[in-house]
């Protein structure tokens, strides 16, 4: 997971994502306050009984591992002169999961951005508004980005349906069939996709989902709706073969799995998607 950095005041800002979470540096949001010895700071933050009360109770909602009775030992000493807690000894002892420390160059203590928006209103409140609204910049340009890219290969798999279908028509519809059963025969093909891909038929989400609006291709991932216009591609040349419907079902199940663990790990198609 390679870090990205928000410029804040001047300051570099570094985060992360992991699944589907932001963790920001705290390291560097201390290094703006004081910038010879950011640990100690984030240290100090750590001491007061209400940071560990406010991390306890994070880790409580988001963390079933959490060791509650390592949790009251650090409420009972929090406050004392005495006390002190750097952020490995809250991880190794309690088990918590919204900090997090990093090795290396580009290391340090980040913290989920609950977390780290807390930590940044401590340091300074006017640093924590500018940091929430470069942050959110970027996520909206995110987004965007995203937006625009589903929004292309749901367009491309559609065009890529229209072939698909011609393909059905010209290769397994036979011309005494009626308008229904041809529909019937579309929706069988369609759903052989479907469940090559999603492992479910369109039907079978619908019922698994009854408060979703819209089908399962709706609320594909980027880079299920990728696969997706591969596999209709595919499909339309197998159709035209004669392969048979369910080694064709087989063979693009098979296909499907390859392609999603390769794009599952394609930096590229994130960035750009």
């Amino acid at each position: 997971m390679k870090n990205q950095i928000l410029m804040v005041k001047g300051s570099a800002i570094s985060f992360f994502s992991r699944e589907e979470e932001d963790y920001i540096s705290l390291t560097d949001i201390a290094r703006h306050k004081n910038p010879e010895e950011p640990k100690d700071l984030v240290k100090n933050w750590m001491r007061s009984k209400t940071t560990i009360e406010f991390l306890g109770l994070w880790e409580q909602l988001h963390n079933p591992a959490f060791k509650g009775v390592e949790f009251d030992s650090f409420m009972y000493q929090a406050g004392s002169n005495s006390f002190i807690l750097s952020p490995s000894k809250w991880i190794d002892a309690t088990g918590a999961v919204g900090i997090v420390s990093r090795p290396g160059n580009a290391g340090g203590t980040f913290a989920h951005r609950d977390i780290a928006f807390e930590f940044a209103a401590w340091v300074s409140p006017g640093f924590k508004l500018f940091l929430l609204k470069e942050f959110q910049r970027l996520k909206k340009e995110e987004n965007e980005r995203l937006k625009t890219g589903w929004s292309f290969q749901r367009t491309l798999a559609k065009v890529n349906y229209r072939i698909h279908t011609d393909a059905i028509k010209d290769s397994l519809v036979p011309p005494e069939l009626t308008g229904a059963q041809v529909a019937a025969l579309y929706a069988t093909e369609a759903d052989i996709l479907n469940m090559a891909l999603f492992g479910k038929t369109a039907k079978q989400w619908r019922r698994d989902n009854p408060g979703r609006a819209g089908n399962i291709r709706d609320h594909a991932a980027l880079e299920q709706l990728v696969v997706l216009s591969n596999l209709e591609s595919i499909n339309s040349v197998l159709i035209r073969q004669g392969m048979p419907q369910g080694k064709r079902l087989r063979q693009l199940n098979e296909i499907a799995i390859t392609q999603m663990r390769s794009l599952a790990g394609n930096k590229t198609l994130k960035k750009t998607g």
